[in-house]
């Protein structure tokens, strides 16, 4: 930051900054935790000399208290892979089963929301299309903040949901399924992937969804199909079509580098002989209203009976648990 010429580059210097304060931020973090530490040793060291219960009560509140910021530090740490510390495209697809699907995407839709804005990220919405009488048909969002990407991936595959539907006449109970799928969004100049103009269909339409007046007027939302691996990419949160075709190859760049990371996965999982595809037939996570209240993750066999505090965006524990499961 110091060299000459530092401010020539913008994007540049702005990519040089944000890790400078990055790094700034983490290690100000580990510095508050080793002076908890050193204040709860004193602590300490005064309750064995002298018991007193009020001492004590904080002492056992200051050390949950720590043990809880050193899991979070530690969580971040783990985030070590290529683009974890990018931002995330976050989609969502219902699937068979009309309104009670697209009504079970919407409820994650929320609690994606909730989780990212709890974490400080910004969440935009690319892409949204409605469902027919409740719900989402699909939509995508871009979730900005550092470490969003290596959070989110621990998202991705299929979630279930059982419970007395609400769109049901006779209250039976209903099983339903959505898809969420996460990428990580590349700058401009990644090297990683190359995208050649003649594998590209781009189709432009009118916009269905909020944006003022101008809406419904210009072909400004875009769709982009990459041929060869038949990737489909939409984005229509800007009015501008040439923003909204800048969003969308970025969109279709984080497709593609995740579907390298997914190819460099299973072949990783087949040297080591195991089976463990994500697909509609097996999801990754339960989320269980009726007969009783329970979330559980199938990977991780993490679960919780505090099903509303899991819908208001308490994700964490369930991120905490896939991250540290893939260390083992």
């Amino acid at each position: 930051m110091t060299e000459p010429g530092f401010w020539d580059k913008q994007s540049e210097a702005k990519k040089v900054i944000d890790e400078s304060n990055h790094l700034k931020g983490q290690t100000e973090v580990f510095r508050k935790l080793e002076e908890t530490y050193n204040n709860l040793e004193v602590s300490y060291e005064l309750v064995q000399e002298e018991p007193d219960e009020e001492l004590i009560a904080d002492l056992q509140a200051g050390l949950k208290e720590l043990a809880s910021n050193i899991n979070d530090f530690e969580l971040q740490m783990l985030l070590s892979e290529p683009y974890d510390s990018n931002s995330a495209i976050l989609e969502l697809h219902p699937g068979a089963g009309g309104t009670e699907s697209q009504d079970w995407a919407s409820m994650l839709l929320r609690m994606y929301t909730r989780w990212s804005e709890s974490r400080g990220f910004k969440v935009e919405t690319l892409d949204y299309l409605p469902g027919d009488e409740a719900g989402v048909k699909s939509v995508t969002l871009l979730i900005q903040g550092h470490n969003a990407y290596g959070y989110l991936k621990a998202e991705k595959g299929v979630h279930r949901l059982v419970r007395i539907s609400p769109f049901d006449s006779s209250g039976r109970r209903h099983t339903s399924f959505a898809s969420c799928e996460v990428t990580p969004e590349l700058e401009d100049d990644v090297e990683d992937v190359e995208i050649r103009s003649e594998d590209l269909k781009i189709d432009t339409y009118r916009s269905s969804g909020a944006g003022g007046q101008h809406v419904n007027t210009t072909d400004s939302a875009v769709r982009m199909t990459h041929l060869p691996t038949n990737t489909v990419v939409t984005c229509q949160s800007e009015r501008s079509q040439i923003k909204n075709r800048e969003k969308a190859m970025k969109m279709l760049k984080g497709k593609l580098i995740q579907q390298k990371i997914e190819e460099q996965r299973k072949e990783a999982e087949e040297i080591r002989g195991e089976q463990s595809e994500i697909g509609w037939g097996s999801q990754i996570r339960s989320y269980v209203f009726h007969p009783y209240n329970m979330v559980k993750d199938h990977r991780t066999n993490y679960e919780t009976g505090n099903t509303q505090a899991v819908m208001d965006g308490g994700l964490t524990p369930f991120i905490d648990a896939y991250l540290r499961s893939k260390l083992s």
